[in-house]
């Protein structure tokens, strides 16, 4: 039996329950054998049993960090054994529900009408502004090295996959393919501690300098490598 084309990564702690309320969705949407989910959890987290039985009863993919890690690079870790095995990946957060039947085929599509890009969502929270929820076209990893082009630990994640597919004439919002952000800042879920954690001044400041680092000093070597590779396909 062949593997679904779009591998799609959950870096989650905490919220098994987001968990579960996906799964229905991906059912109620027609995901599958369009789409595979990885959940990708901490083996510390106080739901880590909860989340290796949805992972067993669901036949899911999964990750699991050692100890408590930040979403990018769970995210990659998660990715790196997987990077040659689909030719679209992408990344959601726990709280990203899709909405639109054959969301999954319209992100396949968008990608495969690129060639090598960016494809996002309606999140009906920032919209075309930012992509809260991607996937991109495997070459792009493997050409980079990583799927969040800024050195980042979590915010400003998405922000510079906007920058970089934009720099490079590679990225395509999908308007009516709805992933809601149930996010706090879109009053749609309580500021729990996660939110909390991510959210702090001290990390905030932190990825904001990794961000502005990377967009100043090294996006347009990625832009230009992706714009190579694309030349020559």
């Amino acid at each position: 039996m062949s593997l679904p084309e779009l591998l799609i990564v959950v870096p989650t702690r905490g919220r098994p329950q987001n968990i579960r309320r996906m799964l229905a969705a991906w059912t109620a949407t027609g995901a599958q054998g369009v789409a595979e989910l990885l959940i990708a959890w901490d083996a510390d987290d106080p739901a880590a049993d909860q989340y290796a039985d949805i992972a067993a009863g669901a036949g899911l993919r999964r990750h699991v960090n050692r100890s408590q890690t930040p979403m990018v690079p769970t995210l990659e870790a998660a990715l790196a054994p997987l990077v040659d095995q689909y030719p679209f990946l992408g990344c959601f957060g726990d709280d990203h529900l899709p909405r639109s039947a054959g969301w999954a085929a319209q992100l396949v599509d968008g990608l495969r009408h690129l060639g090598t890009g960016i494809v996002y969502g309606n999140d009906l929270h920032r919209g075309p502004d930012l992509p809260t929820a991607w996937a991109m076209t495997a070459d792009i990893v493997r050409l980079l090295g990583r799927m969040v082009p800024a050195p980042v630990e979590h915010l400003y994640s998405d922000r510079s996959v906007l920058d970089l597919g934009r720099a490079a004439r590679c990225i395509r919002y999908l308007p009516d393919t709805v992933i809601e952000h149930l996010h706090y800042a879109a009053h749609k879920a309580v500021k729990d501690a996660g939110y909390q954690r991510v959210n702090a001044a001290a990390r905030y400041r932190a990825d904001r300098v990794a961000y502005l680092r990377w967009r100043d000093r090294h996006m347009q070597r990625d832009v230009a490598t992706i714009r190579r590779h694309r030349s020559r396909s």
